[in-house]
């Protein structure tokens, strides 16, 4: 198949295969997994999904190599993780490139992607330094009280296809200093980069001497992840996807009394209030809305602006999207790639014709772009203006829209940004001190990511990523997210010749 875009499908497959040989991986066994790129939406490779007693195996292998990965000391697990790091500086480039294939992202979203991969493989090796616990005044004399934390179990990580590499790095570098083996489901979207990861991290085991077992790739659909989350070998599932997927993974993890940490669904909003410097709040709310054609957990949603600078920011924002390039991500000056596949697209289809029909006005966007082939499904971003906070825009939908409602007063902007299931990332334009620290404050955004002047997408490794309500409450990456993937045990040494018991009992 030829295209518009003057590329072959085959040479797109090709390059595919390319890459995977570039970065250490094996082609996958042909089989009934279909790799497609966003780009033309045609097959780049098939590969066989994992058999069910494959993920049996692989689960076991984890569990095995835990047993001596747990009594490494963690500085010297954190070699496995350097060298990591340093394949992924060496080959940033190649594995950015097979993201855009395979995700649709944009070269510079890509790259850096890749780089946050490097970026919190360095703070794991700073972290494997650093796993503290406490020691608290005993109130016994002659003891010591304190508390240890020692690594958890298998790690099972199921990641999305939005991320496809970033989101593995954030829970495999961490559990693997912390002393934990990890098994990984990626998304049955993108699976050629989950092999060229696991290749690289596998590479890096053998040149340092760790044991390779240390991490495995299963493959496939739900079925797969199921036995996974299923399994009692597996202490923590760390999950990213869909709310309606963690309402299923939840309960099942409870059910075996294991740990679960869920990043899911978040419809995130910003306010700009009447103080706020319309230049800098107009160039952060286009890249938060329409960055990675919207299909960011963190994207922008709702606008939530004052009537009083409603009309000046809109029509910043609306000649900022009709100068938006919509096209091939592997071009040059490209902003927005496709939508990740049909569903996508009728997703955003369905929800541009509620908005209207609940009375929005389109100001902008919402068309699709022809000319990429008839598989593939590129749109431009739409902002929609809402006389009111409908159900459509109390979901998320996965695409570049933009709702905008208006308020008056900041308690209504609050109010009306908080009055959504989700709650992961969150913004405020102001100039204005007390409306700044009102929206960080207990009764302001209840999101567990709440900025002041820039986007909601975005954020730095080296805070706690996640979010509160359907959002699921797990945390990932920075700050002490690492105590998710560790025990913790309360110690008491009696150093002393007596025994005394706490709170003064006598036992004589």
């Amino acid at each position: 198949m030829t295209d518009v875009l003057g590329t072959h499908t085959t040479e797109l497959s090709g390059r595919a295969a390319q890459l995977l040989r570039d970065l250490g991986a094996d082609l996958p066994t042909p089989g009934a997994l279909t790799a497609r790129t966003p780009i033309t939406g045609e097959p780049l490779l098939t590969l066989a999904a994992t058999e069910a007693d494959a993920v049996d195996a692989a689960i076991d292998r984890a569990a095995t190599a835990f047993r001596s990965w747990r009594v490494v000391p963690a500085p010297a697990r954190a070699a496995l993780v350097r060298r990591l790091a340093e394949l992924l500086v060496a080959h940033r480039r190649e594995l950015a490139e097979l993201v855009t294939l395979e995700a649709g992202k944009i070269r510079a979203e890509a790259l850096g992607e890749v780089q946050e991969m490097i970026d919190v493989c360095e703070f794991a090796i700073g972290l494997s330094r650093q796993l503290y616990g406490y020691t608290m005044p005993s109130e016994r004399p002659g003891h010591r009280l304190m508390e240890t934390w020692h690594p958890l179990g298998v790690v099972g990580v199921i990641s999305a296809f939005n991320f496809p590499v970033a989101v593995w790095s954030w829970n495999t570098a961490l559990a693997l200093v912390c002393g934990d083996t990890v098994v990984w489901k990626p998304s049955d979207t993108t699976p050629l980069t989950a092999l060229a990861c696991h290749a690289l991290l596998r590479r890096a085991a053998v040149e340092v001497g760790a044991d390779p077992e240390v991490h495995q790739l299963i493959q496939g659909g739900s079925e797969v992840g199921a036995r996974l989350v299923d399994d009692e070998r597996v202490a923590l599932v760390s999950a990213t996807g869909s709310v309606r997927m963690g309402r299923i993974v939840g309960p099942r993890v409870a059910a075996r009394f294991g740990r679960c940490l869920l990043e899911l669904g978040g419809n995130n909003g910003a306010v700009v209030t009447p103080s706020a410097d319309l230049e800098l709040a107009s160039r952060a709310i286009v890249f938060a809305a329409a960055g990675t054609a919207g299909q960011r957990c963190t994207s922008l949603r709702r606008l939530i602006v004052h009537s009083e600078v409603a009309a000046p920011l809109l029509q910043r924002l609306t000649k900022a999207y009709r100068q938006l390039r919509v096209g091939n991500p592997l071009d040059d000056g490209v902003l927005v790639g496709p939508l990740i596949n049909e569903r996508g697209y009728g997703a955003m289809r369905s929800a541009l014709d509620r908005a209207l029909a609940d009375g929005g006005e389109l100001l902008c966007g919402g068309e699709r772009v022809d000319g990429f082939g008839t598989d593939a499904h590129y749109v431009t971003p739409a902002i929609v203006r809402m006389p009111a906070q409908t159900e459509v825009v109390r979901e998320e939908t996965f695409a570049p829209i933009l709702y905008v409602l208006e308020y008056q007063d900041f308690d209504t902007a609050i109010a009306l940004h908080n009055a959504v299931p989700q709650g992961l990332s969150s913004a405020v334009f102001t100039r204005d001190q007390r409306e700044a620290e009102r929206f960080l404050a207990a009764d302001g955004s209840d999101c567990g990511i709440a900025n002041v002047n820039i986007g909601t997408s975005g954020a730095e490794i080296g805070g706690a990523f996640g979010g509160e309500k359907q959002t699921g409450g797990g945390r990932e990456s920075g700050s002490d997210s690492w105590k998710a993937y560790m025990r913790r045990a309360t110690n008491t040494v009696n150093y002393s010749t007596q025994l005394p018991l706490a709170q003064g009992i006598k036992f004589e």
